[in-house]
């Protein structure tokens, strides 16, 4: 199973971008991962919040393929704990998926249209997290599941 993870624009900060690269490098001894930042927005700082949704919406659904399993990391997704993640991951695997695409919205969420596309939303927590912060946290939480699977001590819970 290929995972990806999609983002709509660059990530800004230094220390979120070490932040990835270092659990990008980790995960690469247990699956193929992918980090893609779709291509952007012309003019997003001039559009309406709905309209720049849109867009991204449009640019995001382009990108997928018919049978790529869609989960999208949203604050009104479904909160899981580390272990029932690691325990929804290898299902996933299980199920036969060829590609499952993370998608992290842009600075205003998701429009409609990639809610209805969706296969599964996930949320990392209560709280809201910048779109930025959101990749960091991901990715160490992907690389949490991937040791609790293999059993290894990673994780103290």
């Amino acid at each position: 199973m290929k995972v990806e993870l999609w983002l709509h624009g660059k990530t800004s900060d230094d220390y979120i971008a070490e932040g990835m690269a270092l659990y990008e490098s980790r995960l690469k001894h247990y699956l193929q991962l992918r980090v893609s930042v779709l291509p952007s927005v012309k003019n997003a700082g001039k559009l309406p919040s709905r309209q720049l949704m849109a867009k991204e919406a449009e640019i995001l659904l382009k990108q997928l393929n018919h049978s790529d399993f869609l989960v999208l990391l949203d604050e009104r997704g479904m909160e899981l704990t580390s272990v029932k993640f690691a325990n929804w991951l290898q299902q996933q695997q299980h199920q036969g998926h060829r590609r499952v695409v993370f998608a992290v919205g842009g600075a205003w969420g998701f429009a409609d249209s990639v809610r209805q596309r969706a296969n599964f939303s996930l949320s990392l927590s209560r709280m809201t997290f910048s779109h930025q912060m959101v990749r960091l946290f991901f990715l160490e939480q992907l690389y949490r599941a991937m040791t609790i699977i293999r059993g290894e001590k990673y994780h103290n819970g």
